[in-house]
């Protein structure tokens, strides 16, 4: 229901200010005030998706929790959709999204609201912290194997591991 109010008011809104916009200043510097923004929100995009990117392969490579960069990155994503709408609304929305601490704000916001099951990362991969059926072995290696012995194929260049030489 929200998503189809959002459909019918965001437009009616850019409308709206379009009109009134373009009847202080003129048709020419609206429409070039539209394109402005969109050049420098993507260029804004591009610099703040980098740095989420960056983020969220420092979060990976220490075995952090990845939500929050994981969120960064969908709010600028989600930003850079808004500054290639034309229209000033959707302009504000993106540009303010770009903003580190709005992005802050909005995930604690999120976050308050969804519940998200943990897991934990390590040496034997995922695993529930809580669950008494994971196995806490780290000794075990899964792997395929086959014994060498005279009953295998002859392989070319010989690795030094088999018998045959």
């Amino acid at each position: 229901m929200w998503l189809l109010l959002a459909f019918i008011a965001v437009p009616l809104i850019e409308i709206g200010l379009f009109i009134q916009v373009g009847d202080l200043i003129g048709l020419w510097p609206t429409l070039a005030i539209v394109v402005i923004t969109a050049v420098i929100g993507t260029w804004m995009v591009r610099t703040q998706g980098a740095l989420a990117m960056g983020q969220l392969r420092r979060s990976f490579s220490d075995l952090d929790d990845p939500t929050e960069p994981l969120a960064h990155g969908a709010m600028i994503l989600f930003s850079g959709a808004l500054l290639l709408t034309p229209g000033f609304f959707t302009d504000a929305i993106g540009f303010a999204l770009l903003v580190p601490a709005v992005r802050h704000a909005v995930f604690a916001f999120i976050r308050k609201r969804v519940h998200v099951q943990r897991f934990d990362m390590g040496p034997n991969g995922p695993r529930h912290p809580n669950d008494p059926q994971t196995p806490h072995t780290p000794d075990i290696i899964d792997a395929d194997y086959y014994e060498v012995g005279d009953d295998q194929p002859d392989t070319k260049g010989a690795s030094g591991w088999s018998t045959k030489h």
